[in-house]
């Protein structure tokens, strides 16, 4: 008698137990439902995303490329100033082209030495970067420091 009122009880708390999972799990399933159905709710739809992709503004190669690093160095006969050079591009519309450079020799007293221009024959794409090795001129006697600057390129809209 004793033994069959306790399996009694056993088996209600049990089937207590086992309402309360099955709510719980529905609760969780139902918050994911809608959090992932408000996410997807959220999402720029394609034309949005097209229309973001035309260019906004007149392309500016000065301002777009960024020279992110720039080491200098001589050639093997010590001669010659090489040059290996970082360029990133920062525009989201624009890629460029034949880009334009200058670089500066400056002796102890800040006098320029020597101001050579010329031009990298890449592309980059809107958000790429390039590294590329630019033989340029002869190496300066007496040139204290030195320094290289963008000073344009051929803009194509993407």
């Amino acid at each position: 008698m004793f033994n069959e009122s306790q399996e009694a009880k056993t088996s209600g708390a049990s089937k207590g137990l086992w309402i309360i999972f099955a709510v719980v799990v529905l609760a969780i399933g139902l918050g994911g439902y809608l959090f992932i159905s408000k996410a997807k709710s959220n999402k720029p739809s394609p034309v949005a995303a097209t229309a973001a992709a035309q260019p906004v503004g007149n392309a500016d190669p000065v301002h777009d490329l960024k020279v992110q690093r720039a080491t200098m160095s001589k050639d093997r006969t010590g001669t010659t100033a090489v040059w290996l050079v970082s360029i990133e591009n920062k525009s989201a519309s624009y890629s460029y082209g034949n880009i334009e450079y200058e670089t500066t020799y400056v002796d102890a007293n800040n006098n320029s030495i020597l101001i050579n221009k010329g031009t990298i024959p890449v592309t980059i794409e809107p958000g790429g970067q390039k590294s590329s090795e630019i033989n340029d001129a002869l190496y300066p006697a007496g040139t204290n420091w030195f320094k290289i600057r963008i000073t344009g390129a051929t803009a194509s809209a993407q």
